[in-house]
């Protein structure tokens, strides 16, 4: 059985909308500059070769990772309940033991962004928090243990 990705509309729109991008701009670019570097000669120690073909390995492993998640997207329709914390939520946690807010917007796991409080609702804190209230404590089952927080607010 093959591993599901569940997303709203929009994140399959994004991830097909990324797949063109890769597949019909950056492929041919990366070609390109494949041709160029060829063009100079002896590749043996030609680094601007090294480094494009380097790039199109990458461009091409993106490409697949994305195919396969589109072909395995399981689209959950947008919820607009805020009373719960669903995909798309952004929930205000409080850990009451070090007295720290974190706003977190759950997202599948195709459109994760940690840097920018984007976590997957299948991570250990966004699955906690999936389909909890405003007001109640979840427990956390991290790698380097457990921790409460409590949902201050969901929007």
């Amino acid at each position: 059985m093959s591993e599901q990705f569940v997303m709203t509309q929009k994140n399959l729109d994004d991830l097909k909308e990324e797949l063109e991008y890769l597949v019909k701009t950056k492929r041919p670019e990366i070609i390109e500059r494949i041709a160029e570097a060829r063009s100079h000669g002896d590749l043996s120690e030609n680094a601007e070769y090294d480094a494009a073909r380097e790039e199109q390995r990458s461009n091409e492993g993106k490409i697949a990772e994305i195919e396969y998640q589109i072909k395995n997207a399981v689209v959950q329709e947008e919820i607009t309940d805020n009373s719960y914390v669903h995909l798309n939520s952004v929930v205000t946690v409080l850990d009451e033991e070090f007295g720290e807010e974190e706003t977190y917007t759950i997202s599948s796991v195709t459109d994760v962004d940690v840097m920018n409080g984007k976590i997957s609702s299948e991570s250990p804190v966004g699955s906690a928090l999936m389909r909890h209230r405003i007001g109640e404590e979840v427990l956390v089952v991290a790698p380097n243990g457990e921790y409460k927080l409590k949902i201050v607010s969901i929007r």
